[in-house]
């Protein structure tokens, strides 16, 4: 049985602009719960929130309030806080008596605007299996470098025997993230991350950089390894950003890099992005049956005629 989520001020405005609401909000994570879902389950999440408005700073939720819904899915990890722990909002494996889609209508009700997840799954919290470089330009502007620097780390993960993918953020870069086998801590990944970090910079010092402060950066892409650690985040797949215009963390083939922006779908656009992929998997889908029964036919005229023209079996002499 599911409990339907109520949203409570439902015509509060969260983004203003294109006022979408909180409403507007919980509609947005029906429609893409079918492709959000599967990048948060078992995951610890960490929610920003913006009960005012991303007009408003906002604040990040970690620890989930005694008083959620039963509904709510929850997992608890060490931490170094007077509690000794955390106990984070996730999307488990459900019984059938809710789904992951309630989570994420609470997720509105909260005017949780932004999910971040963390890189390891519940079962083993420390042992992560995704890696991450983010490419963080210090404006928005010329997106050459940034395009060819995403390029360039998907090459090196390659080398390594890492297959990366690419996701727009929503705000001014990239994140490539490539999947791991979660034989290694976060010491090991973030060795690596840094490594690779290192080599990109190296190669081409006079556009990226590993330096930490801002002001020592200049007009250079920051890469930025930080969130391979125990209890860092990376912003969600499919997660809107608190950014005026509403823009959402996309994911998007190496093939569009070159006409996606990383804040290049918003709210609106991106479903209408989703929609005609499950447009085209269903005319693939429709081709490829209907190849399938062309084939069949054919080989049932040619099994027919092959019967016929040999005639009926002769029989032995004993």
């Amino acid at each position: 049985m599911t409990t339907h989520q109520q949203i409570s001020r439902p015509d509060k405005v969260l983004f203003p602009g294109p006022d979408l609401t909180k409403a507007d909000l919980a509609a947005y994570y029906d429609d893409v719960a079918e492709v959000m879902l599967p990048h948060l389950v078992s995951r610890p999440l960490v929610l920003h929130r913006f009960p005012d408005g991303v007009d408003d700073a906002g604040f990040y939720q970690k620890q989930v309030p005694d008083h959620a819904p039963d509904f709510v899915d929850t997992v608890t990890v060490d931490a170094d806080n007077d509690r000794g722990h955390v106990r984070h909002l996730t999307v488990g494996p459900h019984d059938g008596s809710h789904d992951g889609t309630e989570i994420l209508r609470y997720l509105a009700n909260q005017a949780c605007v932004e999910v971040h997840r963390w890189l390891s799954h519940a079962d083993a919290v420390d042992r992560p299996d995704l890696i991450v470089v983010d490419l963080d330009p210090p404006a928005r502007g010329d997106l050459t470098a940034l395009r060819r620097t995403a390029r360039a780390t998907r090459d090196l993960f390659g080398e390594i025997g890492l297959t990366a993918f690419l996701m727009a953020t929503g705000g001014t870069g990239y994140h490539v993230v490539a999947p791991l086998d979660r034989s290694a801590g976060f010491d090991e990944v973030r060795t690596l991350a840094r490594d690779i970090a290192a080599h990109l910079a190296a190669a081409d010092p006079d556009n990226l950089t590993t330096e930490q402060r801002k002001a020592k950066r200049g007009s250079r892409i920051f890469l930025d390894v930080n969130r391979n650690a125990y209890g860092q985040t990376a912003v969600a797949p499919y997660s809107p950003r608190a950014r005026h215009g509403a823009p959402v963390a996309t994911p998007i083939g190496f093939d569009e890099l070159g006409r996606v922006e990383p804040d290049g779908y918003d709210l609106t656009s991106v479903r209408r992005r989703l929609a005609a992929a499950l447009t085209r998997v269903a005319l693939e889908k429709t081709r490829v049956s209907a190849a399938a029964r062309r084939a069949t036919r054919s080989a049932g005229t040619r099994a027919a005629s092959s019967c016929g023209s040999s005639g009926s079996p002769s029989r032995r002499a004993p």
